[in-house]
């Protein structure tokens, strides 16, 4: 089944239809909702209510997989609400037409990015380093953490709303050097290099946001994703690659959704761009309150004058 311009636009009354119940639902763009990060948010947007969330998958594989509950976290608990399949959209942001991406766009309120380029072992191994050698093997971070997400930033300031844009980066960006700019670099013959640099991409897509957008932001830069549960640690914020209160550098995929979701219920989250973390579990108070969270910053935002942009 291919999703074309006329089903989007078949999805888009049919979700206009079902708002009609509650004048109060916010239509919910979330693109990347088939991988791990992505799914977490978009199960718990559809399970919550005043929300209508639609999903955006690569392709037909993907959306199969994330109906089926086979796809990135799959449907982890059995009473989990069930994904109805005119809520998932296929919209490649790579693809040079954005005609899909404006009109899914066009009738939203608010824009959750959790689309990446995914670096995957090509089977080759580094000579010197005899370690294995990994690609992008569906998109440089290039063409999806910089063109694409650009087109899913135009697509919401061409929509004319205040669109609230909430996007899901990394951390370490500060750092030029960070081991993750060195996955998918390709040395030409000439001794010329290009590709990889995933965090000077996602940098500069985020400096383009801010700047060049006009939309309302949140900027989300998680440590290492961990695929464990959720809602059973205390979170901890930070900026520029400095987080106090704790040695620990990841966190859980669900408490990164958690937070994500909650820039959209709190005004305060608004214009604000930082770095999130978690303690270990059973180390300090699991965070339940998400407003005092964001106060424990002070105030601090993100400074894009360190590091590199691409």
């Amino acid at each position: 089944m291919k999703i074309t311009t006329s089903s989007i636009i078949f999805l888009l009354t049919a979700c206009s239809s079902a708002s009609a119940l509650a004048t109060d639902t916010r239509r919910v763009l979330v693109t990347g909702a088939a991988g791990q990060t992505g799914q977490h948010i978009f199960r718990k947007l559809l399970a919550k209510p005043g929300y209508a969330p639609i999903g955006t998958v690569r392709s037909e594989e993907s959306r199969q997989a994330l109906l089926a509950g086979t796809a990135g976290i799959g449907a982890t608990d059995k009473d989990a609400t069930p994904i109805p399949a005119e809520s998932v959209v296929i919209c490649d942001i790579t693809n040079a037409d954005t005609s899909a991406i404006d009109e899914l766009m066009n009738d939203c309120d608010a824009l959750m990015i959790c689309t990446s380029a995914k670096p995957a072992p090509t089977g080759e191994v580094n000579e010197e380093t005899k370690r294995p050698i990994f690609g992008f093997p569906n998109g440089q971070p290039e063409l999806v953490d910089w063109i694409g997400q650009k087109k899913l930033i135009d697509a919401a300031t061409k929509a004319k709303k205040d669109v609230h844009v909430v996007l899901c980066g990394s951390m370490g960006g500060t750092n030029p050097d960070n081991s993750l700019n060195n996955l998918g670099k390709i040395t030409k013959s000439d001794g010329s290099v290009t590709g990889g640099d995933i965090l000077k991409w996602k940098r500069k897509s985020e400096v383009y946001l801010i700047n060049e957008s006009g939309c309302p932001y949140t900027i989300v830069h998680p440590g290492g994703l961990l695929n464990e549960p959720g809602n059973e640690r205390e979170l901890c914020l930070g900026v520029d690659d400095k987080i106090s209160g704790t040695s620990n550098n990841s966190v859980p995929r669900e408490d990164v959704a958690n937070v994500m979701i909650s820039a959209l219920e709190d005004e305060s989250y608004r214009g604000r761009s930082f770095d999130l973390v978690s303690k270990p579990v059973g180390d300090g108070v699991r965070t339940k309150d998400y407003g005092k969270l964001l106060k424990s910053l002070d105030g601090k935002n993100s400074d894009y004058s360190l590091g590199e942009i691409a």
